[in-house]
């Protein structure tokens, strides 16, 4: 996956993101790491292809996935109807919806509806969907955001052991240093106005007060 960004600009605005490249090898954890307005989840929508409008250009794999900031679960649809949304038709579908439960811990709950699940398990189901059509990249924008830390601790653990286990691009996006390293092999700093990759960081994929002092000197430097 190669996305390279000229410039992003919204309307007659200044530039959001300008000069900034991303290269993520076949099986790479990325996290993309900048402070609130940084141009992230700008970054990660250009990925996608949900925004087109830029100067630049795009090499990505034809299946991926999308975990938004919020689970985005149709209520009104069960959970295995909202799996089966990002599903093609046919009679591999209900096996994909059991199998990518059963990934994330939540076998049986595909008669359930959203409103019976707690917020975890709602985040849960958001993976599981984005996992189910077997994506070659799969996109997070702030997954764990507003769970609390044991909620979010257990499904950092979960991304983890799903990444390992299938070793598909990940690229993540987050504001919180210490998930960044947590997460990501590498560790991609966006700073500045208009945003730019300003550190490009090797991580260990735990914490390290070493490489959360780099993170810090890169964002401190480019506010």
């Amino acid at each position: 996956m190669k996305v390279v960004v000229a410039e992003k600009r919204f309307g007659s605005g200044g530039a959001v993101l300008k000069d900034v490249t991303l290269d993520v090898p076949e099986g790479q954890f990325v996290a993309v790491l900048g402070a609130s307005g940084a141009g992230k989840t700008t970054l990660l929508r250009l990925i996608a292809g949900l925004d087109r409008d830029f100067a630049g250009s795009r090499e990505v794999p034809e299946r991926i996935g999308f975990v938004f900031q919020e689970p985005r679960l149709l209520p009104w649809r069960t959970v295995g109807e909202n799996i089966r949304l990002v599903l093609p038709d046919g009679a591999g579908s209900e096996v994909a919806v059991r199998a990518s439960l059963a990934a994330v811990g939540l076998d049986g709950y595909a008669a359930s509806y959203p409103r019976a699940l707690s917020g975890g398990q709602a985040r849960r189901v958001a993976l599981a969907r984005a996992l189910a059509s077997n994506a070659q990249l799969l996109l997070l924008d702030e997954p764990f955001v507003s769970l609390d830390e044991t909620a979010a601790e257990s499904l950092r653990a979960l991304l983890h052991e799903l990444w390992r286990q299938r070793r598909m691009r990940v690229v993540l996006v987050t504001h919180d240093i210490s998930e960044a390293a947590r997460l990501g092999q590498r560790i991609v700093v966006l700073a500045g106005k208009p945003a730019k990759i300003v550190a490009d960081l090797a991580s260990p994929q735990t914490p390290n007060p070493a490489l959360v002092a780099q993170i810090q000197r890169a964002l401190g430097q480019n506010l």
